[in-house]
């Protein structure tokens, strides 16, 4: 009878350690995300622009048309493609 009651204790721990763990885990996922409040920070902030900033925006060239950009990318000699 000795050896049934070892089995029932082993057993009795296994399953409170089970318990124990499982009651640990949820714990932790309830409790462990505990993020701070966001707070709104302003900070002002230094640019440097460079000389450049105060002048006018440099002016942009118009997009070729598909014939010029097909004529621009042609080869001079039909042969250069061989």
């Amino acid at each position: 009878m000795k050896r049934g009651t070892e089995h029932m204790r082993l057993l009795r721990v296994i399953i409170f350690l089970l318990l124990a763990g499982m009651a640990g885990l949820v714990g932790y996922a309830y409790f462990g995300d505990m993020d701070a409040d966001p707070r709104e920070m302003r900070v002002p902030v230094k640019l440097d622009l460079g000389e450049n900033a105060a002048g006018p925006a440099p002016e942009l060239q118009a997009p070729a048309t598909t014939a010029e950009a097909a004529a621009a990318d042609a080869p001079d000699q039909a042969d250069a493609l061989d």
